[in-house]
């Protein structure tokens, strides 16, 4: 698994704003990789950038600066202007979208939904080949082939993401961009579709980047953790070290929000309450982005973007006093 399937160097994503010279800067200058067959976990506030990060990486929006190297491929280059053809690689790289009701065409069976790849890729040879294939995926999502003929609102939420899942595996990805799959469901059914792709990348040797905001579910399927905030990565480690051995202020607060059920340790846990509100994207603070929230700002923090750096083997943070934050 040391193998790196995904290298994403200085990503930028910015979005002008209508009548204005201003640009929402939902995602900037992120750099991380993941590796082959392993999971990666995004966490954040909402609106940190963690969708646009997974789907400027698939190029569903095209970014505005950075690099993307796929299995040792550059597939997007600002500086050198290389653009790749991406349709080679839609069979390589997949997404599950968040939401379930809004992800699936209304008008479609979901035979036809989850065909459309195979149709688009060529993935058959005859009518009857299809139809076997298409069967085969919503079996192995935990459907069965009286589904194929139904259409998305005669299903449950968790049924839908299932379908989402069957989509995204008909076309044999290596790589799957998991938005928020289960942020939408029940608990209960979260635990049941997290499961599902726990087995699927063991069957398949998938590797997956897992966006979620709840923290407790990253860490059950990552194997490392990434925390986001206001467009940028503020540390990235090992997801059992990014838990006990946290270092940057803000994944200490959203680590500290996790709900505990022990009793007597939820009552002897201390809550990191910050404060204030997120900045605007539209005009984020100079220096570091959460300095308006810190406890240990100052003029430093104001004046210098701390660099994204690795400060242990493989546990990176960007925080100009890691010294205060650990007394």
């Amino acid at each position: 698994m040391s193998e790196k399937l995904l290298e994403i160097e200085g990503l930028k994503q910015y979005f002008p704003v209508a009548g204005s010279k201003k640009v929402v800067k939902a995602v900037d200058d992120v750099t991380f990789f993941i590796k082959k067959g392993e999971t990666l976990g995004l966490v954040g506030e909402s609106g940190c950038g963690k969708t646009t990060t997974g789907r400027s990486i698939l190029r569903l929006v095209e970014p505005t600066e950075g690099k993307i190297v796929y299995d040792g491929k550059v597939i997007f280059d600002s500086a050198s202007g290389t653009k790749a053809d991406m349709l080679p690689y839609r069979r390589k790289m997949q997404i599950v979208f968040q939401d379930p009701y809004a992800s699936l065409d209304p008008r479609m069976t979901v035979g036809d939904i989850v065909g459309e790849a195979l149709d688009i890729h060529r993935l058959y040879k005859n009518r009857k080949e299809r139809y076997e294939k298409v069967i085969g995926l919503l079996q192995r999502v935990g459907l069965n082939s009286e589904h194929a003929n139904r259409y998305p609102h005669e299903f449950s939420g968790g049924q839908r993401q299932r379908v989402g899942i069957a989509r995204a595996l008909a076309v044999d990805p290596e790589f799957i961009v998991c938005d928020e799959p289960v942020s939408a469901l029940d608990v209960s059914i979260q635990a049941q579709v997290v499961n599902m792709f726990e087995e699927l990348q063991k069957e398949l040797g998938l590797t997956y980047l897992f966006i979620a905001h709840d923290l407790s579910v990253v860490n059950h399927i990552s194997d490392r953790i990434g925390v986001m905030y206001l467009g940028h990565l503020v540390e990235l480690a090992d997801a059992e070290e990014l838990i006990f051995h946290s270092l940057h202020p803000y994944t200490r607060s959203l680590i500290s929000a996790v709900p505990v059920a022990d009793p007597k340790t939820a009552r002897n846990s201390k809550r990191i309450i910050l404060q204030g509100d997120v900045p605007s994207p539209v005009d984020p603070p100079s220096g570091c982005a959460f300095r308006t929230r810190c406890p240990y700002a100052d003029e430093r923090c104001r004046m210098e973007t701390p660099e994204f750096r690795e400060e242990a083997a493989g546990h990176y943070c960007a925080c100009h006093h890691l010294d205060r934050v650990g007394a």
